[in-house]
């Protein structure tokens, strides 16, 4: 018996504590954890300078609303977007894109915006809508009207809808749900040369790939393009609810107030945490350790020898194993939990690995062997 609406498909345990790169269940089996809770603990379990931060700011003031001036939303805007953005906080990563599509809409005046097939933005119904995933869809017509998919790395797509009625392309540098489906860095770079032919907006959504998770602190700085809006979430808070919207600091005339707003968006507990996880990640020492660790990590996955595998592809420590048709990604999850190993789903029949950016060397070798001995 429960009194929660079945919309999850749980696990049969419990996750009762996590110290570094290894979780405890409620019936304390250990494990080694390549999800980071879906892309969001980057730092690791039981960060002490993260824990710290949230402790000392929740015994001075836990909340204030935004009717007063916030400087630790001033401090982390600064070093999230420098001179060049400015910063909304929320508390999620679809209220950051419900934000972005907002600004994007108020600020062109235009109403039709292009997403892509395989795209996940979030489940409210604007992020829901952004999506392009009709099982995500299912059953809650109609959606948000005037968006477009169109198929990914296609530059036809793109050609083809992109005009003068466009608001924004919202598109992931790497489709995390999708299927860690990596973006052709040409076909970005021309995604923003019609965003600047049609006055349209370019909007990244870093939600999973943010905060350091493919080797630099924005994935999209990889790709030699600078977006108009970017939005975060996820790694933000390493584990306490926050999302950011950051646009160039010209779009802040069309979001005066009243224009968009939350109760508990970039409130101080948020803040303060955010402000730590930034100082930690954004460092060149700690990106250049992901990098290396990642291509480490995609390597040894390549060399596995087996029949079940379709193709390894990823960047940074943001890594898809995609199965062969005949073969179940819920089955492979499924063994390797037993052997100690914690993964994800995505796409259609793709292994997900997001371990912490913390992982040490040790404990990737010990979660290639457990994947060697169930694949």
């Amino acid at each position: 018996m429960t009194n929660l609406f079945p919309n999850y498909a749980r696990k049969d345990f419990e996750i009762v504590e996590g110290v570094g790169s290894y979780l405890t269940d409620d019936q304390d089996r250990r494990y080694l954890d390549f999800t980071s809770g879906i892309g969001v603990v980057n730092l690791g379990y039981g960060n002490e300078a993260v824990e710290d931060a949230l402790i000392r700011q929740a015994k001075r003031l836990m909340h204030t609303p935004n009717l007063y001036q916030n400087q630790l939303q001033e401090t982390v805007a600064h070093v999230l977007g420098k001179e060049n953005y400015s910063a909304y906080f929320c508390n999620s990563g679809a209220e950051a894109i419900e934000a972005a599509i907002k600004l994007a809409r108020k600020t062109t005046n235009r109403s039709k915006i292009i997403t892509f097939v395989q795209s996940f933005h979030g489940r409210t119904y604007g992020a829901m809508s952004a999506t392009g995933q009709a099982a995500v869809h299912q059953g809650f017509a109609p959606l948000v009207p005037d968006f477009v998919y169109v198929d990914y790395n296609d530059r036809d797509g793109i050609d083809q809808q992109m005009d003068q009625n466009t608001a924004a392309v919202i598109v992931e540098v790497i489709q995390g749900e999708g299927g860690i489906i990596l973006a052709e860095k040409e076909w970005l770079q021309e995604i923003e040369k019609r965003c600047r032919e049609t006055g349209s907006l370019l909007i990244i959504d870093e939600i999973q790939t943010g905060m350091g998770r493919t080797g630099s602190l924005y994935a999209f700085q990889q790709m030699d393009i600078e977006p108009d809006i970017f939005t975060l979430a996820k790694g933000l808070g390493n584990g306490f609810p926050v999302g950011a919207m950051l646009g160039k600091q010209e779009l802040g005339k069309h979001f005066g107030p009243g224009s968009h707003g939350t109760t508990f968006g970039g409130n101080k507990m948020a803040m303060a945490v955010a402000a730590e996880v930034v100082r930690q990640i954004d460092q060149s020492e700690f990106l250049e350790d992901v990098q290396k660790k990642g291509t480490y990590l995609l390597e040894a996955l390549k060399k596995i020898d087996s029949s079940k595998i379709k193709e390894v592809r990823g960047r940074g420590l943001m890594i898809g194993i995609e199965l062969q048709q005949e073969f179940s990604v819920e089955d492979i999850i499924k063994d390797l939990e037993k052997a100690g190993l914690l993964t994800l789903k995505a796409g259609q029949n793709v292994l997900r690995l997001l371990p912490p950016l913390t992982i040490s060397m040790k404990e990737i070798d010990e979660g290639i062997e457990k994947i060697k001995k169930v694949f």
